[in-house]
């Protein structure tokens, strides 16, 4: 017959007890570890990323910026004098020389002004041609009387030489003599005057041409004026260039200093660079550079560095040095770069999509295997266009990862595949 056992119900009961203590304890435990543990690192497909490796050596330090070639000097050819266009022999594009004459303009008043000029020389010029002759027989008029009377002078010497001889003898009265001898002393008195009068004469005629050719000099000089402006109412080209634009139409009326016309040389360009404004206060005059056309590299120096900031932006000139290659215009879009310094035995990379100089960033570092990447400090120095200088947190051979892996940011190690 059975037998009731009193103690199983109590047996089981301690068997639920200890069961749902194990689970209360194990559940908190086990959900605790978990918690613990990191997420599994993701994968990347290492073909879709910019590797580089560490290396030591030379770097350059350079700045590069965009921009477009552009005439070195843009020649505005004004107006001489006033007037109204009468003519247009050139068109846009034209090839000129110096002498090649662009435009023709019509002024009658000032092609009268230097008729009357011309004018008003010659009769100047005449002028002075008959107060040369009058003067010059005044002067030979002159010098017959003074001839005259000093020959009369001579004369009157001789005699009264005689007479003071022959009043000695007593063949003649002294009052004769003394007519003599009065005589010779009025005409010595009087050529004295006649030569003295001559010599003024002399000098007055002098001063009275001197005067005559000022006048005809400045005549002169006014007549040449008017003929060169005259002569500038057919407007030259004045450079071996081409015509860029034309400014002025038919029938215009414009005055002296009015731009008539645009030349440039396209033969002599210069590269206008837009460089930011952060990169532009390490660039000075003088340092080279190098201008990419897409169509061959122009070697160039910087030549000048606009002060002002136009939308974060310096512009710096740069005077090309090299042949110019074929397709190389004014406005074509260039690449320039900029050598600010050559370092030696430095450690250096790639430059990373967000590497800015003297800065701390993170940057994966390949495992030597190649199949994973580990987040690591790097600290960078000075940058350049396409590489880096690394100051601490990689050594040479290193391999790092310079794509942006901003979407890897809550990683700081990845699986590449």
């Amino acid at each position: 017959m059975d037998v009731i056992r009193k103690d199983a119900g109590r047996k089981r009961m301690i068997r639920r007890i200890v069961y749902i203590s194990i689970v209360v304890i194990t559940v908190p435990l086990i959900t605790w570890a978990l918690s613990r543990l990191k997420p599994a690192a993701p994968s990347v497909e290492a073909a879709t990323l910019w590797p580089d490796t560490v290396k030591r050596g030379q770097m350059k330090v350079d700045r590069r910026g965009l921009g477009t070639l552009a005439p070195e000097e843009i020649l505005f050819i004004p107006a001489i004098s006033d007037g109204r266009v009468e003519k247009r022999l050139v068109q846009q594009g034209d090839r000129v020389k110096p002498d090649t004459i662009l435009f023709v303009l019509n002024n009658p008043e000032l092609e009268n002004s230097m008729v009357d000029a011309e004018f008003q020389l010659k009769t100047a010029e005449a002028t002075y041609t008959d107060t040369q002759m009058t003067l010059e027989k005044q002067g030979l008029d002159q010098k017959a009387v003074a001839a005259t009377v000093n020959a009369d002078y001579k004369q009157a010497k001789l005699t009264a030489d005689r007479d003071k001889e022959l009043v000695k003898e007593g063949l003649i009265p002294d009052l004769t003599e003394k007519l003599s001898s009065v005589k010779a002393d009025e005409l010595a008195q009087r050529t004295k005057l006649e030569q003295e009068r001559l010599s003024f004469s002399k000098q007055q005629v002098q001063a009275q041409l001197a005067a005559q050719r000022a006048k005809i000099d400045q005549l002169r000089a006014m007549f040449e004026l008017k003929k060169r402006q005259v002569e500038a109412l057919k407007i030259r080209a004045g450079i071996d260039g081409i015509i860029t634009e034309l400014l002025v139409q038919y029938g215009q009326r414009v005055p002296a200093g009015t731009p008539l016309a645009k030349a440039t040389q396209p033969w002599r360009l210069k590269a206008e660079l837009k460089i930011a404004e952060t990169q532009a206060k390490d660039i000075l005059v003088g340092q080279d550079a190098e201008i990419d056309t897409r169509n061959g590299i122009i070697p160039g120096k910087v030549s000048r560095i606009d002060p002002a900031v136009i939308n974060g932006t310096r512009t710096v000139d740069v005077r090309l040095i090299g042949a110019l290659p074929s397709g190389a215009v004014p406005d074509l879009s260039v690449d320039g770069t900029i050598e600010i310094e050559n370092l030696k035995d430095v450690v250096y990379m790639g430059r990373p999509v967000f590497g800015q100089p003297n800065s701390t960033i993170t940057i994966f570092k390949i495992d030597p295997d190649g199949k994973g990447a580990s987040r690591v400090p790097v600290k960078l120095g000075r940058t350049s266009v396409n590489t880096i200088e690394i100051l601490d947190g990689l050594k040479v051979g290193d391999r790092v990862i310079l794509s942006d892996m901003s979407a890897m940011d809550g990683h700081d190690r990845i699986r590449l595949n």
